[in-house]
């Protein structure tokens, strides 16, 4: 999947990174602003299982 996205992608070997990295960059914040928030209540992760630490004094 890389060396497809590396071929795809033109110019030389220093544009192709920078190009490569500006869309990581793009997917990255795509994930966190519009994607993990939509289907963050339709995950079971905000259900606790684990209790409280109570903190002893001593």
């Amino acid at each position: 999947m890389y060396a497809a996205l590396w071929r795809s992608v033109p110019g030389p070997t220093w544009v192709r990174s920078l190009l490569c990295l500006a869309l990581a960059l793009l997917l990255v914040a795509l994930l966190f602003g519009w994607v993990f928030p939509a289907v963050s209540p339709l995950l079971p992760f905000t259900d606790n299982t684990v209790a409280a630490a109570t903190r002893t004094g001593g």
